[in-house]
C-alpha cells in the first residue's frame, strides 16, 4: 500500500496549503511546494508557498524560517508534480500523484443511496468548499496525465459544480479521460443529461452501477426505494445526450444469483452501454459492517460469473471482471480479467509468491488482506501463456 496521508509538525502553518510538490530547485512560482528529504538540500526557498522536509531541523533553525514548514513526515511517497494539501495539524494530505495511473478526485461525503457495501460511508455534511478544491487541484495536474477519477460519495449532487468540475478537466486537460462513479439518479432529469452532454468533453465515461435485473432487488442492495427506476432512466437520458455509460457490477451474496439475468437485461435494455464490468468485493465502511451477509467466496459463484461473462461477451459487448483474482475464475475467463485494483491500495497475499501468474493477476485489496476473509486460492504453476496482459 502506499499511503495517501502522512504526519508531520507544523512550524507557521496557519491554514491549509493547496500546491504542486517539486524537488528540485526551479522557477518560482506561488503554488509550488518544497520537498527535501534532508534540511541540507534545501537551497534558495525565496518564492514558494511551504517547504516539506522528511527531517525534523533544530528549533533554531525553524525559527529563522519565514514560509510555513511542514517537517518530520514520511516523504518517501511523494515526488515531482504531486497535488497535496498541507494541514496545520501537520498532515499532508495527497490529492494527485504524478507518477501514478490511479488518480481520483474525491468529489463529496454525501450521497442519496446508502448501499450495503459502500465502501465509502457517506455523511450528512456542507462539502460545497470541495468543488474549488477540485478546481485548484486540476489547474495543477500534469497535462499529460492518461486518466482521471471523479468519486465521492455521488458527485453529481453537487450539481453546478460537478458540472464546472467537468467543463475544467475539459479545458485544462484535453488529453486526460474522466471517469465519473455515480449512482445515475440524478440523471432521471433530463436537463441535468443534457447539461453534461452538451459540454462535450472529449473522453468521459460515466460508471453506473445495477445491481440487479428487479427494481426490488436492486432498491434493496441500494437501500433506497425508487433508485432502480431512477438509474435506468438516468442511463437512457445519459445515452439519448451522448455520454458514454459503464455499468458496473459489484458481485456479492445478494447479486450473485441472478446475475446472468442482469446480463441478459443489459443487453437487451442498455445496449448502448459502452463497458460493462463485474466487480469483486472490497472490505471497507458498510461491506464490513454487513459482511456476515455480504461475503461470499469468489470460487461459490464461478457458475453464474462465467455465464453472465459469456454471455455479454459472445454478444458483442466489452465485459471485463474486475477485483478477481485469476485462480478463483475459470480459466474461460481470463482475457476478461483486469488488474483493477488502485496501486495504493493493492496487496498480494504469501501464497501468491510463487505464482506464475502473479504478474497478470491482480491482486488484492488489501483490506481484504487484513479482513483474513481470503478466497481460497490455488497458485498458477504453469509458465504464463494465454494470460492477461492488461
Amino acid at each position: 500500500m502506499i499511503p495517501l496521508n502522512a504526519r508531520g509538525t507544523a512550524h507557521l502553518l496557519d491554514e491549509q496549503i493547496l500546491g504542486k510538490i517539486v524537488s528540485e530547485e526551479e522557477p518560482h512560482w506561488r503554488s509550488r511546494i518544497r520537498l527535501v528529504r534532508r534540511w541540507n538540500e534545501l537551497g534558495d526557498v525565496s518564492g514558494y508557498r511551504a517547504i516539506v522536509c522528511g527531517e525534523s531541523p533544530g528549533k533554531a533553525v525553524l525559527e529563522a524560517m519565514a514560509l510555513p514548514v511542514l517537517h518530520g513526515v514520511p516523504v518517501d511517497h511523494l515526488g515531482d508534480g504531486d497535488v497535496v494539501v498541507l494541514d496545520p495539524s501537520g498532515h499532508v494530505r495527497t490529492l494527485y500523484r504524478r507518477a501514478s495511473p490511479h488518480n481520483s478526485l474525491f468529489a463529496t461525503d454525501r450521497c442519496n443511496s446508502l448501499c450495503l457495501m459502500c465502501s465509502q460511508p457517506p455523511r450528512k455534511v456542507n462539502d460545497d468548499w470541495r468543488v474549488q478544491e477540485m478546481l485548484d487541484t486540476i489547474a495543477l495536474i500534469d497535462p499529460s496525465s492518461r486518466e482521471l477519477g471523479l468519486t465521492g460519495g455521488e458527485p453529481t449532487i453537487l450539481k453546478a459544480g460537478f458540472l464546472s468540475v467537468v467543463d475544467a478537466c475539459k479545458t485544462q486537460l484535453p488529453e486526460t479521460s474522466l471517469h465519473v462513479l455515480s449512482n445515475g439518479r440524478l440523471f432521471r432529469y433530463d436537463s441535468f443529461a443534457r447539461a453534461l452532454g452538451d459540454l462535450h468533453h472529449h473522453d468521459l465515461m460515466i460508471g453506473v452501477p445495477v445491481y440487479a435485473d428487479t427494481d426490488d432487488r436492486h432498491d434493496h442492495v441500494v437501500q433506497a426505494r425508487g433508485a432502480f427506476e431512477d438509474t435506468i432512466l438516468g442511463l437512457h437520458n445519459l445515452a439519448r445526450h451522448q455520454v458514454p455509460v459503464e455499468i458496473r457490477v459489484v458481485v456479492h451474496r445478494h447479486t450473485y444469483k441472478r446475475l446472468p439475468q442482469l446480463a441478459d437485461f443489459i443487453y437487451r435494455n442498455l445496449t448502448f452501454a459502452s463497458h460493462v464490468a463485474l466487480m469483486g468485493l472490497e472490505i471497507m465502511g458498510f461491506a464490513r459492517a454487513n459482511l456476515e451477509t455480504l461475503w461470499m467466496d469468489p470460487t461459490e459463484y464461478r457458475e453464474q460469473l462465467e455465464e453472465a461473462t459469456l454471455f455479454l461477451a459472445t454478444r458483442g459487448m466489452n465485459v471485463s471482471i474486475y477485483n478477481h483474482q485469476l485462480c478463483t475464475i475459470p480459466e474461460t475467463l481470463w482475457p476478461y480479467a483486469r488488474k483493477s485494483i488502485s496501486d495504493w491500495k493493492n496487496e498480494y497475499a504469501d501464497v501468491c509468491a510463487d505464482c506464475a501468474a502473479r504478474t497478470a493477476c491482480g491482486g488484492f485489496f488489501a483490506s481484504v488482506v487484513q479482513s483474513k476473509r481470503m478466497p481460497r486460492l490455488a497458485p498458477i504453476r504453469f509458465p504464463d501463456v494465454g494470460l492477461p496482459t492488461a
